[in-house]
């Protein structure tokens, strides 16, 4: 992730720690107490849980770049026969695999890793 994805990350992280500390965190009655998520706990429930990523407005998706992502971002134009070639080539110059997008409240931000 990028720093301002982090940064973004920080924030919505900071929101929920808001939360659990003014005893919004509690469900119902009160009867059911969750414990606070640690912040990396946080982020993997966000990327996993539909639930919990809508309940706190945060949405993580990571998805692996296909070949053709990858070799138009390297400006390769294969043919058929240099597929292993370009793949290479792409990993020798350090082409991202994944794409990051991470949104809250309606902002968007990409990165590739």
């Amino acid at each position: 992730m990028n720093k301002e994805q982090q940064e973004l990350l920080d924030e919505v992280y900071e929101n929920y720690c808001k939360e659990y500390e003014n005893g919004t965190h509690l469900i119902g009655t009160g009867l059911l107490w969750m414990a606070k998520e640690t912040k990396e706990t946080f982020v993997y429930r966000s990327k996993t849980d539909t639930e919990f990523s809508e309940k706190w407005r945060l949405k993580i998706e990571e998805r692996e770049l296909s070949m053709e992502e990858r070799w138009e971002m390297a400006d390769l134009t294969p043919n058929m026969t240099e597929f292993d070639y370009c793949n290479k080539l792409c990993d020798e110059h350090k082409v991202p695999t994944k794409l990051i997008t991470i949104t809250y409240n309606d902002k968007t931000i990409e990165s590739y890793e």
